[in-house]
Order: C-alpha cells, then structure tokens, then sequence
C-alpha cells in the first residue's frame, strides 16, 4: 500500500480508512490479530481485512456494515491526528495549480506540521520526483518520517530537523517550487530563492494575518521575484432544495376581459372573474447558501524567481 500508488489487496500493515459514513470513517493500522472497535460492532483485521480488496463492505460483530477505503491525501487530510493546524484541500488544490507541480517536480517545504500538504505534494511529483520538508520541531519531524514509512512514501520524501529562517532546505538550485507555512516567512525568502532553479521557479506562501502578508511581500519584491500576488479561498456551499412561488400576475386577464366585452360590473360575471384571476403555485430547485460557512483560513502569496 502506498499514499502515491493505489493497491487493490489490503495487506498486514497497510493504512486503511473505515469508512462509516461521510461525516464518519477514522484511519487503522492493519495488524495481524487485531480488532477494531466501531458502533456497529468488532472488526477482526485477520479475517475481515487481511485478503479483502479495498472498498469492501464488511460486516461487523453487531450485524452492522462498513467499507474499508484505500488511503489518500484528501481522505488522510480529513481524518489525521492533528500535531498542528493544518491545510485542507480547498486551499491545498490551489497551491499545486498555481506552484505548476506535476510528476517530476523538485519541491521544497516547511514546516512539515501534521503532514496534511506533504502527503498531496507527494502524490502530485510521484514517481519520479521528490520533497524535501523542512520541520523545526523535533518529535514532529520524526513523527513526520514514521508516517512515511508507513505509508510507503519515504524514498519520494527527506525530511529535515532544522531552524528553515537559519539553515534553509539543504539545497540548493534544484527545486522547482518552495511553500513556506512558517509564523516569520520573510525571514526564509533568501532561502527559498537559493534553493529555486536558476529561473522560473515558484514560491508560494501561507499566513493567516495580512501582516505576515504584507512583509513578506517586501521580502520577495527585495530578492527579486515578480509576479506577485496574493489569493484568500473561500469556500460557499449551497443546499439545493425544491420551493413553491406564486405565479405573478402580469395583469393578462383583465385585458382578454376588456377585449372580450366582459362587464365586471355585472353580478352574474363575478364568481367567473374571481375565478380567473386567481393565483397559482409553481415548484422549482433552487440554491440556498448555508447560514453557517468555513470563514477566513489565510492568504496565500505567491511569486515567480525572476
């Protein structure tokens, strides 16, 4: 199993994600001679995994059901154990467009975090390209490495245990993208443009505050990068439900009544008229926004090395 190639058997070991509903599935470690506790009841891995393909449905102790789901990035986003706040693939998408990734690519990050933008890089340079994640927090920088062993990414992905603002990557001219997702990312710029490609490289910076923003941006107009600009993703989800309106009154009938010689003065014309003019209902979709939405995450700046 790996987070970068799909396998079809789960296998002792693999990274599987139960899945229970859309709003509820949870990673487990396939293990030999473990179970898995769930609401609908146990699940043996030796005889409900191990062997079973992938998106299987599999009956629980309690009569309940679940599928088990090969692993990926936007799956692993979603149900990770957070060591800190991470991206998620709203604005994850955005940043391999606009970084230009495809298989291949040299990229550069820091700080690793949770691994929530790591395992999506590697999955977009696979196979034959590589990153490198800078993390400064110790324990999170080896927790980072397990986690990729486990996953079966590890030959596409080296990671570091240093101060990026102080030490850089580790390289240099090679890669084709730098993200930095760091409290002081100015501090990093001349970094970033040392590891870049000789031109035309890409630097994409996140920051919640537009502080961050606006020094970072002098930092990149300073080293020399162009094309800069800064982006906000919002996400706006709408309920598509079906709602009854009246059919507005354009004012046809009273002319067809005119033109036709009909007296609404007369009593016997009454109930007739009534009759006419009254309103009817329609049933349409219509998109409705949600009342509450995922507001502000944070900017995204990016640069071309000149």
């Amino acid at each position: 199993m790996s987070f970068a190639e799909y396998g079809d058997t789960i296998k002792d070991g693999d990274t599987a994600i139960v899945f229970l509903g859309h709003e509820s599935m949870f990673p487990v470690k396939v293990q030999h001679g473990t179970v898995t506790q769930t609401k609908y009841g146990v699940i043996r891995h030796s005889t409900d995994l191990i062997g079973k393909k992938y998106g299987s449905k599999v009956t629980c102790s309690k009569g309940g059901w679940v599928f088990i789901l090969h692993p990926t990035p936007e799956l692993w986003t979603m149900n990770l154990p957070h060591r800190t706040q991470i991206l998620y693939s709203t604005d994850i998408s955005i940043i391999t467009m606009m970084l230009e990734l495809k298989p291949g690519s040299i990229v550069c990050e820091s700080g690793t975090g949770s691994g929530s933008l790591s395992h999506a890089l590697i999955r977009t340079v696979a196979p034959t390209g590589h990153l490198y994640t800078v993390e400064f927090h110790q324990q999170r920088a080896e927790k980072a490495r397990e986690e990729f062993r486990e996953h079966g990414v590890e030959h596409l992905v080296t990671v570091t245990n240093q101060d990026v603002c102080k030490n850089g990557f580790g390289v240099s001219n090679i890669a084709d993208a730098v993200f930095l997702d760091i409290p002081s990312p100015w501090e990093a710029i001349g970094h970033a443009k040392s590891a870049l490609k000789a031109e035309g490289g890409r630097i994409c910076s996140f920051s919640p505050c537009i502080e961050q923003v606006q020094r970072t941006c002098l930092a990149m107009e300073e080293y020399g990068f162009t094309e800069i600009n800064t982006l906000e993703i919002l996400l706006r989800v709408y309920n598509v439900r079906t709602i009854s309106l009246q059919i507005p009154d354009l004012g046809q009938a009273a002319e067809d009544n005119s033109s036709t010689g009909f007296d609404s003065s007369n009593p016997s014309n009454q109930g007739s008229l009534g009759t006419s003019l009254q309103q009817g209902t329609v049933q349409f979709k219509s998109g409705v926004p949600l009342r509450e939405m995922v507001g502000h995450t944070g900017y995204l700046t990016f640069a071309t090395k000149s």
